[in-house]
């Protein structure tokens, strides 16, 4: 059984919740959109339940701890937008 997913609280072991987009965004300081945009990149540490993507905060806080002592934050550039011409 993998208790990485459990946290101990007293004696028993208690499951961690899962954290939105917009609820991982708000701990990250970032857009739920980006929050997103880097868990589809693969850039994020989340997973999809059906449509949506859910993270556990303590794999945001481990991923936020190494990118701070690999001294970057790796993220994908943003899509260019396309201008249409004007005719």
């Amino acid at each position: 059984m993998n208790t990485d997913l459990f946290q101990t609280s007293g004696t028993s072991p208690t499951f961690e919740p899962l954290l939105s987009n917009f609820q991982a965004g708000k701990l990250l300081g970032l857009h739920e959109k980006t929050v997103d945009r880097l868990a589809r990149s693969g850039v994020l540490p989340g997973f999809k339940i059906q449509k949506y993507w859910r993270f556990r905060a303590s794999e945001l806080e481990s991923w936020l701890q190494s990118q701070r002592t690999s001294g970057k934050v790796s993220a994908p550039e943003k899509p260019s937008a396309h201008k249409k011409e004007k005719r």
